[in-house]
C-alpha cells in the first residue's frame, strides 16, 4: 500500500503538468504595504465573511524558527508567515462533479508572509490549479479572497 501511494505522489506533478514548475509558475502573489497582522485578519476575514470555515491555521515562522537548530538552519526566512486552510462545499462539490480526482485539491490553502529580506512588504497568495472545469471557479474564487486582504 506504502509503495502505491508513493508513486501516486511521484506522479502527481508531472500529471498536472508541474514537472520543472518554479514558484511563480504555480502561485499567484499580491503585494500589500500593510502589517502583517492586518494583512492576515483581513484573510481570514475574507474566508469567514462568506461562510466558509477556516480548518486550520499554520504558523511557518514559528515553526521555521523552534526546529532551526534542530536541522542546523541558521538563517532566518521571514519575519511572519502563516497560511489558512478551508474548503467550500458549493465550489468543492462543483469541482468534484466534474472530476472525482479534484478532491486532491481540497483544502484550499491561503498565505501570507513578510521576508525578514524584505521587511515592510507582505506577500499574500494561493497555489492556482490547473485550468479546466470547475477548478476555474475555485481559482477565481481564491483570487478573490487573496485580492481582497492584500487591497489589489
Amino acid at each position: 500500500m506504502i509503495k502505491i501511494v508513493m508513486a501516486s505522489l511521484v506522479a502527481l506533478p508531472a500529471a498536472l503538468g508541474c514537472t520543472g514548475a518554479t514558484a511563480s509558475d504555480v502561485l499567484k502573489i499580491y503585494e500589500s504595504k500593510a502589517p502583517f497582522a492586518e494583512v492576515l485578519a483581513d484573510l481570514e476575514d475574507a474566508i469567514v465573511n462568506r461562510g466558509y470555515v477556516v480548518d486550520y491555521h499554520g504558523h511557518v515562522a514559528e515553526m521555521l524558527a523552534r526546529t532551526a537548530g534542530d536541522v542546523g538552519a541558521g538563517k532566518v526566512l521571514y519575519r511572519e508567515a502563516e497560511f489558512m486552510q478551508f474548503c467550500s462545499a458549493t465550489v468543492s462539490r462543483k469541482a468534484m462533479e466534474a472530476d472525482l480526482a479534484n478532491i486532491g485539491f481540497c483544502p484550499y490553502v491561503l498565505f501570507a508572509y513578510e521576508a525578514e529580506a524584505a521587511p515592510g512588504t507582505v506577500k499574500v497568495g494561493f497555489r492556482r490549479l490547473p485550468e479546466g472545469e470547475a477548478r476555474d471557479d475555485v481559482n477565481s474564487l481564491l483570487d478573490d479572497l487573496v485580492r481582497e486582504a492584500s487591497g489589489n
